[in-house]
């Protein structure tokens, strides 16, 4: 299936200057929301209370959510668990309180949505734990980004492309960060596994067009590198959008009918598919360009082999 019923040849290196601009612009709005707002992290990092309740009926999960922000607890978190009466809380740290307290209070606010309401487990997660999945996060994000540096220099068999590529799996969750600075949406472990996704995602657009780059200097080692990107990438492009349009289809459903629990992780996925199908094309490649990329650079023994052609 194609997304376009005739081969495109728009000229994708000719305006790229233009989109430097804009990503440069995203990327400071993201760096300075990032310093001056921060993320609005979940109990995930900052430690706080896990609880699972159980109702003896079917439960109105807004109700929970109303009356335990009576209660005291700033923004709860109520998803249901397997069924309709029972219910999974996250709530914030309470430093001082102890977790019998906060079980009794937890409790008492579920009562009054239903006097048979019962707390089957609580847990508090101390700030030290939080700080650990903190550190974790990151190293999981710098080793990904290694190995992806890694894996390109391997493969393509020069640091020109890899380099282009790190900068495009840079932008993107940079992006997804800056806009999570931004709207203060819950940033919590499932939203860095949907960075992780976005990365991937984003990462598998870059290689497929890096594949057709190989293939089209392969076949006419003489065409102008910048010719090269645009026919490759046009080549490439109705098979992007297809494939992205039709993952933002589910991304959009979950953002709408997922409810507070899956919003962070279904917004960091629709800006990270946004942003990573524009990296692929104005980022990836065309750093590459602007780093001298060349059909000798991709297949060396082209170099060689006119050397020694020479008398």
């Amino acid at each position: 299936m194609e997304f376009f019923s005739h081969q495109t040849d728009f000229k994708f290196m000719a305006t790229r200057h233009v989109w430097y601009g804009l990503s440069a612009i995203l990327m400071i709005a993201s760096v300075v929301m990032l310093f001056t707002r921060g993320l609005n992290l979940a109990i995930d990092f900052t430690g706080g209370v896990s609880a699972q309740a159980s109702f003896p009926a079917t439960v109105d999960l807004g109700a929970v959510r109303s009356q335990l922000a009576a209660a005291g607890f700033h923004d709860p978190q109520v998803q249901n668990v397997g069924s309709s009466r029972v219910v999974a809380i996250r709530l914030p740290p309470e430093p001082k309180v102890s977790g019998q307290v906060i079980h009794d209070r937890v409790e008492s606010a579920l009562r009054a949505v239903n006097p048979g309401a019962a707390v089957q487990q609580l847990a508090v997660v101390g700030p030290q734990v939080g700080s650990e999945l903190e550190v974790s996060a990151a190293w999981s994000l710098f080793f990904t980004l290694l190995l992806i540096f890694g894996y390109i220099a391997l493969r393509f068999h020069t640091w020109r492309l890899s380099f282009g590529a790190i900068l495009a799996v840079l932008h993107d969750p940079i992006l997804v960060l800056g806009w999570f600075a931004a709207s203060q949406t819950s940033f919590d472990l499932s939203v860095v596994a949907a960075i992780l996704a976005v990365i991937g995602y984003s990462l598998n657009d870059t290689v497929v067009v890096f594949d057709r780059i190989r293939e089209r200097f392969e076949s006419n080692r003489r065409l102008a590198p910048n010719t090269v990107l645009d026919q490759s990438i046009n080549q490439t492009l109705s098979r992007t959008i297809m494939t992205k349009f039709v993952t933002a289809i589910v991304v959009v459903a979950l953002l709408v009918l997922g409810g507070p629990v899956l919003k962070g992780f279904s917004e960091a996925l629709l800006i990270g598919i946004l942003a990573g199908t524009y990296s692929s094309i104005y980022i990836s490649s065309a750093v590459a360009l602007e780093c001298g990329l060349t059909a000798e650079h991709i297949f060396p023994t082209v170099k060689k082999t006119a050397l020694d052609s020479q008398p």
